[in-house]
């Protein structure tokens, strides 16, 4: 049985929230984000996308390496049988697999993981937003209401 520190760990979470930002900026199709943690013993969420071309697959690779890269977070592994219409990025934490529109069709991961929480994308977009706009004033916003646990 896995433990559960990672699946609501803010850093898998955060990477989740930048991975599909980054994946909506470069017009990914058919965003879906599986919370599997309490399915899987390798991964904690699994990001689903569609690109419309191998180049497309590339460039939406392309930019989640940098994402990632940026955010501290060693990439595991990457499949990358060249002209496949799959790549998988394996993040540990979080594992994002692209695909083009037919082998997305063939292989419906989300049915095989149906038992899997899915997060809404609504709250993975906005956050990262808001908190790219607060990382200034975040700290004299947060003092009028503190919220400190004590143990």
């Amino acid at each position: 049985m896995k433990s559960h520190h990672s699946s609501r760990s803010p850093a898998a979470l955060e990477l989740v929230k930048l991975c599909v930002k980054a994946l909506d900026d470069k017009k990914a199709g058919d965003l879906r984000v599986l919370d599997v943690s309490a399915q899987s013993s390798i991964t904690d969420f699994l990001v689903l996308a569609t690109g419309t071309s191998e180049p497309h697959l590339r460039a939406l690779r392309v930019e989640l390496e940098k994402v990632i890269d940026a955010s501290g977070t060693r990439i595991v592994g990457m499949e990358l049988a060249q002209e496949s219409g799959w790549l998988v990025i394996d993040a540990f934490d979080v594992m994002v697999h692209l695909f083009l529109p037919d082998l997305r069709e063939k292989y419906q991961l989300e049915r095989l993981w149906k038992d899997a929480v899915e997060v809404t994308l609504p709250s993975l977009l906005a956050a990262p937003k808001k908190a790219a706009a607060k990382k200034k004033a975040a700290k004299p916003a947060r003092k009028a209401a503190p919220k400190k646990r004590k143990a």
